[in-house]
């Protein structure tokens, strides 16, 4: 998350997270390529350097997720102290 947090601001340099995580550059790199993987975020590589940035559409994707498993939904009825939701696929 605290990659993610910082990767918010724009692209940074792998040299930069490594710096401002405290953290051990291998480990960086693992937790980077995970995200890569995921579709989260995207690298380029200019001479030694790596630069990674988030991907915006996949970020505005997960914020509209979020969003929606985050708003009260209308059509929750409560029953016996549980709610039950009608018409949303659990």
């Amino acid at each position: 998350m605290r990659i993610v947090e910082l990767l918010a601001s724009g692209e940074r340099c792998v040299c930069d997270l490594t710096e401002a995580l405290a953290t051990a550059q291998p480990l960086l790199s693992f937790h980077l390529k995970e995200l890569k993987k995921a579709g989260l975020v995207t690298d380029r590589r200019q001479g030694r350097w790596s630069y990674y940035s988030l991907v915006p559409e996949v970020v505005a994707e997960i914020a509209g997720l979020l969003t929606a498993l985050t708003t009260p939904d209308p059509a929750a009825v409560p029953c016996c102290g549980t709610v039950v939701r009608i018409g949303r696929p659990s």
